[in-house]
């Protein structure tokens, strides 16, 4: 096998519960993840006669966000499939390098795990590029070491994270939902997110979270996408706000053009817009664009990173 390509979600949080500060410096949190279809690619190429740590990486022509965002993407080891390959290297018997093309779609620093979706991509690459033979189990054990977001991303579907959100149980939603992704022109640094909640929150603290609401849930199992609006929740979404104002009028267009529900993933700037059903997030979509925003229709909850190319 000389080369692996495999493909790895995007994420929404349906809901985004906060609560204190850990001694580790991450917050504790209680969040419902739903894997979307708006994926990242990384095609893994073998290097032969370059010793397994030997990792290098590109951003395929083929990415379709702005060529701006692209160019700041690290290319070394801050970038986080780089790191994914080098976990891997360090347990494999592979004495082969790799290269990765990784091909972007999920926005940049936008609240949707798109650089966690890289790593888990590079996971499963490279496991299958060097023959390690690690179960999605151990992959997930590496993952964790990279961020909370990419075991999700390696499992997919819907799953509730508690802990600082790596601690994942899978949740029941056999039904698509489908939403509106609005995408912003600029990212969010988490970290900023964070603290500018801390700072609304002015010293007062919020009992740890230790579940998420079960009406979220019964939505998913259910499927039902007007209950599933009524609890639609995110604690970082006033934060993200207060650092970006013009994310309500984002918020708010959606609604006006009959959104169930309006919500900011995760620590933004990307918002989800729920629909009540596929014709609906198409033509949401269409009115969206036709106003200016960048918007998309998705489907959610699909699988996790998974192989759909190797030669």
């Amino acid at each position: 096998m000389k080369r692996v390509r495999v493909r790895a979600p995007g994420k929404i949080n349906a809901s985004f519960r906060v609560g204190p500060l850990r001694t580790d410096g991450y917050h504790f949190v209680a969040s419902t993840y739903l894997a979307v279809s708006l994926y990242e690619e990384v095609l893994a190429t073998a290097k032969p006669g370059t010793p397994a740590g030997d990792v290098t990486v590109s951003i395929s022509p083929a990415s379709t966000l702005d060529p701006a965002a692209l160019a700041t993407i690290p290319l070394d080891d801050d970038n986080l499939a780089v790191r994914a390959a080098r976990l891997v290297a360090d347990v494999s018997e592979s004495t082969c390098g790799v290269h990765l093309e990784i091909t972007k779609h999920v926005p940049i620093a936008g609240g949707m795990g798109g650089g966690s979706a890289d790593a888990a991509a590079t996971l499963v690459a490279c496991d299958a590029l060097w023959h390690t033979g690690l179960s999605r189990e151990e992959l997930s054990q590496l993952g964790a070491e990279l961020g909370a977001d990419v075991p999700f991303a390696l499992l997919g579907g819907a799953a509730v994270g508690l802990g600082v959100g790596d601690r994942l149980t899978a949740a029941l939603a056999p039904t698509a939902l489908h939403w509106v992704l609005v995408q912003s022109d600029f990212g969010l640094s988490t970290p900023l997110v964070y603290g500018a909640l801390d700072t609304l929150r002015d010293g007062a603290e919020p009992p740890v979270p230790d579940q998420v609401d079960p009406h979220i849930l019964a939505a998913l199992r259910a499927g039902d996408p007007a209950l599933l609006a009524g609890c639609l929740a995110n604690d970082l979404q006033p934060a993200a706000v207060s650092l970006a104002p013009g994310l309500a009028e984002v918020l708010d267009a959606g609604k006006a053009r009959g959104a169930l529900a309006t919500l900011i993933s995760g620590s933004g700037p990307t918002v989800a817009m729920l629909a009540a059903d596929e014709r609906h997030a198409r033509n949401l979509s269409a009115e969206l664009g036709a106003a200016g925003y960048a918007a998309q229709a998705v489907q959610g909850p699909v699988h996790g990173a998974h192989r759909v190319l190797d030669s």
